[in-house]
């Protein structure tokens, strides 16, 4: 497509306009960023990908050239519209974590998929600027090589804390972030003048809190180390040195999200789409257990805990049920001693080894250990 030639006060009124619509679609940051990265960005990937702080995460790795910088994944483009929309919580996560009997799930995804909300405004908003200024566009929600943090804090969104979520003054750590490339030069917004470290100031408390010292410096994060990645990216069995760890969360975690002091300043989100779902703020870790796939999908159709697949989602209650203390679930535990599912047996019967009294594992472990095919599950009985 040949584009037209804008002036500079048409660029400012298309901004303007776009500004407009962003807001009336739900939008609730706009900002404009040039099609460029710190230098620094490329650096500090290849490094974490060298220390395998990537885990498993093998795409990360298969992408790094693209997700460097912006024209390494589309030479054309000139300018990036980024875009967020505020899912905070009404209340503070945290204090579920002391609910033993429930099952925590991330504030992101107690509700509809971001990504099939987002995209479609984006596509709406980006045919306006296609239309207007006869250009090219191209939409991404987390679904492409492309580094939204840092192009986000280049466009005056906010800034990248410490625990390497972008931060907002207006809402805090909670933004799910979108982008519009393009092949027109757009006048780019503000940047924020004070870097990450000084909008946060002497503050760590989003690195104090990490259950499991995921950080290994500010501003770093080693995947390898995280309860959120082994809740929802992993798909083997969890190690056992983060099984304790990760108390009641069976989808996520928000600890160094919640904890931010900028939060003070973020209001609930007005989308209703990602206001929290009542039957999964505090879900009952025994009604939850008892799912079967077809219930498991139904329960979370058009939620991101979908993808994640119905064994690993068990997988991850009955390590929750394990860090309950709560003898009234063993039963539920022992029906899943002998499911089809090598990861289900595996934390069942971890799970039953942290509820039951010694004399009932060794009954279940002559019972089960020695008709078990799965090296990975024998191994759990002689834990």
């Amino acid at each position: 497509m040949i584009k037209s030639e804008l002036s500079e006060k048409k660029k400012l009124k298309l901004v303007d306009d776009l500004q407009v619509r962003a807001e009336k679609l739900g939008f609730d940051s706009f900002g404009i960023a040039p099609a460029t990265t710190n230098p620094k960005l490329a650096k500090q990937l290849n490094e974490a990908l060298t220390a395998g702080w990537h885990g498993d995460m093998e795409w990360l790795k298969d992408t790094a050239l693209r997700r460097t910088s912006p024209k390494a994944l589309w030479p054309e483009v000139k300018s990036i519209i980024m875009l967020g929309v505020n899912y905070a919580p009404s209340e503070n996560p945290l204090p579920l974590l002391e609910q033993k009997s429930i099952g925590n799930i991330s504030v992101y995804a107690r509700n509809r998929d971001y990504h099939d909300i987002i995209k479609g405004r984006l596509k709406e908003l980006a045919g306006l600027l296609a239309r207007y200024a006869n250009a090219d566009v191209k939409v991404f929600v987390d679904t492409a090589p492309v580094m939204e943090k840092p192009l986000a804090a280049s466009a005056g969104i906010g800034w990248q804390g410490k625990h390497s979520v972008l931060v907002s003054r207006e809402f805090g750590a909670w933004l799910f972030l979108g982008a519009i490339f393009t092949n027109i030069e757009l006048p780019v917004s503000q940047e924020q003048k004070q870097g990450g470290s000084t909008l946060c100031g002497s503050c760590t408390k989003c690195l104090d809190i990490c259950p499991t010292n995921a950080f290994p410096a500010p501003f770093q994060l080693d995947a390898t180390k995280c309860l959120a990645y082994y809740n929802n990216e992993y798909k083997g069995h969890i190690p056992l040195q983060y099984r304790t760890a990760m108390g009641n969360r069976i989808y996520g975690c928000d600890d160094c999200l919640a904890i931010c002091p900028w939060n003070k300043f973020a209001s609930a989100t007005k989308e209703i789409k990602l206001q929290g779902r009542k039957d999964l703020q505090t879900p009952k870790l025994a009604e939850l257990v008892i799912l079967d796939d077809k219930t498991f999908r139904k329960l979370f159709a058009g939620s991101p805990i979908k993808r994640l697949g119905h064994a690993c989602f068990i997988r991850n209650v009955l390590i929750a049920i394990g860090n309950s203390a709560d003898k009234s679930l063993l039963t539920l535990v022992e029906k899943r001693l002998d499911d089809d599912a090598p990861l289900i047996r595996a934390m069942a019967i971890w799970a039953f080894r942290a509820l039951a009294e010694k004399s009932e594992v060794k009954q279940k472990r002559a019972l089960f250990q020695q008709s078990e095919t799965d090296p990975e599950v024998a191994k759990e009985w002689r834990i």
